[in-house]
């Protein structure tokens, strides 16, 4: 049976003026809700970070809440069209939040979940908005560090076009969380990467370092997905996904849609170089590419592609495509960005420009290559070129890394001797529980052995807690709704065992479980909850005192089955001593009811008083509790006794003596 746990948030009242309404998406860092604001009357978005990310601790919560509050006022000060506003912080129930502004419509993961992937045109439209709303943050001194499609949402056209997304406004939203959330870690884990791996980029995975070339990368892995359909890398961990992008280049986007046109090909490279040094500066040299490319694609003599096929043409694996010319003076006024048109009259001037460079160009080229000291020169200068070139390519290639030592299974006093010989810093990760990694050795390392790593880099490790073992929490009392969910919440599997008549609990309460609170379980165990059904129909009448036989004739009567134990007793034989359940308890008709019953006082042995004197022998007999009855003569000696001998009688029982 699934429970669903309600969402505690909804219809809540945030710091008097945020009314929550309903959630619209849950991420890795944060839940986002729709609020109305109350006092200014307008609907707004309040990403609430999740418990899992603030700290525990007083002290490392104070520091969290202060560089998250540093972040918001950051992000805060960013006036863009392209980014969504940031209205109000706080804190509730001691987790920050946010409230932002509200965007009508989708992510661009939406959007790819339902076209797949995009005209070459609608990407780069995309490109150049998303890009925008980044460099405004790069210029206010921000970086994003986690841009991908979740975080990127487009809005509808106002011209209702919705199929057309050229004409659609883009929005960024989650500037400076991810350093929020990664800076509180940093105090006592010495950071974390916070990024998604599908778009990270390389120096954040080998040196944990961002700057605005981080956030060119993810945008270039966005747009690379926008044209193809999917992310370069995949594999069955993130950290191996994570290390595709340190080891390999990221393929052009026409080796997977064949037709794609050059210029998207060397855009995605540029972005997405291994080396940030090779890469645009920031975003807003990203974008001054972006709209390059846009020109180019719309230009006459630009053959690209489209995601149909041309008619008449067989559907093979060659398509050619085509793409809208959609120059910027054809966008919306609403949909054009503010510095849009300087940067394309800049483009526009190039050529006429570029007239007296070259000429200047010329000239130098005719003074160099016709002397020959000059040729010599350039000779000279392209082998210096060449070698710097060559050794620059190793030493960023090749020469800084080496292998990352095997760590795995050590315990945590081995692998740090081990990294301390080979001139490595050790992180730690959260530790997590294993069934067959004893507690305190290396359950896992970030880069796994013999991977490349930078010389006097850091790895990161994940320790073991051993197996994980706890008690079954003590649910008895609690209606099976709330025991069940106290019990998966540790994870434990949950059974409805056979319900049973309780006289103290109602009925749907628990009354006992099976394995019994505090014994100790594994995540997985099953626990079987049994029910109350209440108190039973047939109430128990009071049979001590009573004889057997009449006891037997009253529990007949309502259906119950008598159960006798004997034991001795000075009560009378078959007197009932005791029952069990007691007086007035609850059964089902066949019940049993343990009824105790008197075997009668144990017997006594009867003394030989034949032949001694009557009176002598009657003082005997009284003086054992046998009452003595003398016939003939009570001066006479005892001729015979009855009962005789050795005989075994109850208690008091009497004694006649014959005397002459």
């Amino acid at each position: 049976m699934d429970t669903q746990v309600a969402d505690t948030l909804l219809g809540s009242l945030i710091d008097g003026r945020y009314r929550i309404r309903g959630r619209v998406a849950r991420g890795g860092m944060a839940t986002v809700y729709t609020a109305t604001d109350e006092r200014l009357e307008r609907t707004v978005a309040v990403k609430i970070i999740h418990p899992t990310q603030a700290p525990e601790a007083r002290a490392r919560l104070a520091g969290f809440l202060e560089r998250f509050t540093d972040e918001a006022k950051t992000i805060a000060r960013l006036t863009h069209p392209n980014v969504v506003a940031v209205y109000d912080q706080g804190t509730h129930a001691g987790l920050p939040y946010l409230v932002m502004e509200y965007v009508r419509g989708r992510t661009l993961r939406d959007v790819l979940a339902e076209r797949r992937r995009l005209n070459p045109d609608e990407a780069l439209a995309i490109a150049e908005q998303m890009l925008a709303a980044i460099a405004a943050a790069h210029r206010a001194g921000l970086v994003h560090r986690d841009v991908k499609p979740e975080n990127v949402l487009v809005a509808e056209a106002p011209t209702g076009g919705a199929a057309n997304l050229v004409d659609s406004v883009v929005k960024v939203a989650d500037f400076g969380l991810a350093r929020a959330v990664e800076a509180s870690a940093d105090d006592e884990q010495g950071g974390q990467l916070m990024a998604t791996v599908a778009y990270v980029a390389p120096e954040l995975v080998t040196e944990g370092r961002a700057d605005p070339r981080t956030d060119v990368y993810s945008a270039g892995i966005v747009l690379f997905e926008m044209l193809t359909g999917r992310v370069p890398y995949d594999g069955d961990r993130p950290v191996d996904v994570a290390w595709q992008h340190v080891d390999r280049d990221v393929p052009a986007p026409s080796t997977l849609v064949p037709g794609l046109p050059k210029v998207l090909d060397d855009l995605v490279a540029r972005a997405t170089r291994r080396d940030p040094g090779a890469r645009p500066t920031d975003a807003g040299a990203l974008l001054a590419e972006v709209q390059v490319a846009r020109d180019d694609l719309g230009s006459p003599n630009t053959h690209t592609a489209v995601l149909r096929r041309v008619p008449d043409e067989p559907p093979v694996s060659q398509p050619t495509m085509v793409v809208a010319a959609v120059r910027p003076a054809e966008r919306p006024a609403w949909a054009r960005l503010p510095s849009g048109g300087g940067q394309r009259a800049g483009r526009r001037r190039a050529p006429e420009e570029g007239v007296g460079a070259r000429s200047r160009l010329t000239a130098l080229r005719t003074l160099l290559m016709g002397d020959p000291r000059g040729r010599m020169a350039v000779a000279a200068a392209v082998v210096v070129l060449g070698l710097v070139a060559a050794v620059g390519g190793w030493w960023f290639g090749v020469g800084r890394y080496t292998a990352a030592p095997q760590l795995v299974t050590l315990s945590k006093a081995d692998a740090e001797a081990q990294a301390a010989r080979a001139g490595f810093t050790l992180a730690y990760a959260d530790p997590r529980y294993d069934e067959k990694v004893p507690k305190d050795a290396v359950l896992a390392q970030v880069p796994v052995s013999a991977s490349r790593i930078v010389k006097g880099g850091t790895i990161t490790l994940t320790l073991s807690l051993g197996p994980e073992r706890f008690p079954v929490p003590d649910v008895v009392g609690k209606e099976f709704e709330l025991a069940e969910a106290d019990l998966t919440n540790v994870k434990l599997e949950v059974a409805k065992g056979t319900a049973r008549y309780d006289d103290n609990l109602p009925a749907g309460v628990v009354v006992d479980t099976n394995p019994k609170p505090g014994t100790e379980v594994k995540p997985g165990d099953k626990v079987t909850v049994i029910l109350s059904k209440g108190r039973a129909p047939i109430t128990v009448p009071n049979l001590v005192g009573k004889n057997l036989a009449e006891a037997r004739t009253a529990l007949a009567q309502l259906g119950l089955v008598a159960v006798e134990t004997y034991k001795d007793s000075d009560k009378p034989k078959d007197e009932i001593l005791g029952q069990s359940p007691a007086d007035g308890a609850g059964l089902e008709k066949g019940a049993e009811v343990k009824l105790e019953v008197s075997k009668g006082p144990p017997l006594v042995v009867v003394p030989r008083v034949v032949d001694l004197p009557c009176l002598q022998a009657k003082q005997l007999l009284e003086s054992q509790g046998f009452p003595v009855a003398v016939q003939f003569n009570p001066n006479g000696t005892v001729r015979f006794q009855n009962p005789g001998e050795n005989s075994q009688v109850p208690p008091g029982t009497q004694v006649t003596l014959g005397c002459l």
